[in-house]
């Protein structure tokens, strides 16, 4: 269950050598083994007592995800906005569909000086325009549809009109098709602009409604609900009677939507089986996630509950710290998985890094994560036999280890941009570890409380 955060300490935040390995986590000692029956095909990556190396679990939770994606639907632009492209967008007219003006100014054709056209001028919105004759000039707006014949467009700026005679100078050298964005500039009818399994943002709204699109295939965001289970937690106020607050519910839902997940209001069960039973068998989410309850003390109630309902276990432990005791079910054949997350919340973030994400990207249909590496500053103990994941802040082209990363403690990873991958035995200085980027991929301003 989640544990209460860890008082200040005057300590440097950043020690000598980096932190040190923080105490096990909560009921790591205990073998997380499955059975032959339940071990996937990934089992020849089994770590140590059962437990699944890290880098395989996160590869079974992506192909667990993309082996059952989501269906996708078309859906109209204002309700696309973080969905995936189920399919490439592809111009469906050229951008811009006709020579347009860049600029204020004035349409011209051939050498100057220029006659000066009567009218309101050129601009944008206007159907046909008639031909530019030699030696004429328009006014023109900007994005309006430049006249056949026209060879330039004048900024404002760069001419001047005698009114008396209505002739147009120019005030610089006229260079053939200046400030004109010629039909297709952009895009050709055809041309791909982004392929299948590009996030929706804004700008992918608006290039879409640019090249003719009123709605786009996509993969609609995954459906995620979160659990809390606890007799001890509260949701209001100061610890007191040992009663701690719930760190996980109010941070848990907002980073699962920052990953691109649609979720519900985390309910909280405490300690009941029989409550945890029927939310499971309940849920039509595509993904459950669960707080706590997956070691084996007395109110443990995660592994019983998923053995009841006749659930596949999947992965029962990561050789991870912190984080060891989480695992990875199949609820029933066609159903959704769950995620049982530790209740330390480093623990638990370990956890949501190391299979809810990339269980989500592969139902959504998102590509594959960028890895990249990045050298620390400072030497990095490491766990004797697991993976170690490490909050670190990014500084110039290296990352620094920050304190505070017991599987207990936010304030680390508050304070944080990344995760360094320490692997087993941990790195010297200047040694270069795969970084995982949180969603917000920003150091807080408050970053420099964290380091020494």
């Amino acid at each position: 269950m989640p544990s209460a955060p860890a008082p200040s300490s005057p300590a440097p935040v950043v020690s000598p050598l980096a932190a040190p390995a923080p105490a096990a986590d909560s009921a790591s000692s205990r073998s997380h083994g499955a059975s032959s029956a339940d071990r996937p095909a990934s089992s020849p990556h089994a770590h140590r007592t059962g437990s699944t190396a890290w880098h395989a679990a996160r590869a079974l939770a992506e192909r667990l995800g993309r082996a059952a994606p989501l269906t996708a639907h078309r859906l109209p632009l204002d309700r696309a906005l973080g969905h995936v492209l189920a399919e490439a967008v592809v111009a469906l007219t050229d951008l811009p569909s006709f020579d347009t003006s860049a600029m204020d100014g004035w349409a011209v054709a051939g050498p100057g000086p220029w006659t000066v056209k009567e009218g309101e001028g050129l601009l944008a919105g206007r159907g046909s325009t008639e031909p530019l004759p030699d030696g004429q000039a328009s006014r023109i707006a900007t994005g309006a549809r430049l006249p056949a014949d026209a060879t330039a467009v004048i900024r404002s700026e760069h001419a001047h009109c005698d009114e008396a005679k209505r002739l147009l100078y120019a005030g610089r050298e006229v260079v053939q098709g200046q400030d004109i964005r010629p039909r297709g500039q952009e895009c050709r009818s055809g041309d791909e602009l982004l392929p299948a399994g590009t996030v929706v943002t804004p700008p992918v709204l608006g290039l879409a409604a640019a090249a003719g699109y009123d709605a786009l295939v996509a993969v609609p965001r995954p459906r995620v609900d979160v659990f809390v289970l606890g007799d001890e937690l509260l949701t209001a106020g100061l610890p007191h009677d040992g009663l701690i607050r719930d760190a996980l519910g109010p941070m848990l839902a907002p980073w699962l939507r920052a990953l691109g997940a649609e979720v519900a209001e985390p309910r909280r069960l405490g300690d009941e089986a029989g409550a945890l039973r029927q939310a499971l068998v309940s849920s039509d989410a595509d993904l459950i996630l669960t707080t706590g309850g997956t070691a084996a003390g007395p109110v443990d109630h995660v592994h019983p509950v998923l053995a009841e309902i006749g659930a596949e276990l999947l992965v029962d432990g990561v050789a991870v710290r912190p984080g060891h005791p989480m695992l990875l079910a199949r609820l029933a054949e066609g159903g959704p998985c769950l995620v049982g997350l530790p209740g330390n919340p480093l623990a638990a973030v370990s956890g949501l890094l190391t299979l809810a994400e990339p269980l989500l990207r592969g139902i959504a249909g998102r590509p594959a994560q960028d890895r990249y590496r990045a050298p620390v500053r400072q030497e990095v103990h490491g766990h004797p036999h697991d993976t170690r994941l490490i909050p670190v802040v990014h500084r110039e082209d290296s990352v620094v280890p920050l304190h505070y990363n017991g599987p207990a403690m936010l304030r680390g990873i508050a304070a944080a941009d990344g995760l360094a991958v320490v692997p087993p035995g941990g790195v010297r200085s200047g040694t270069e570890v795969e970084i995982l980027d949180l969603p917000w991929a920003s150091a807080s301003p408050w970053t420099e409380g964290c380091f020494t």
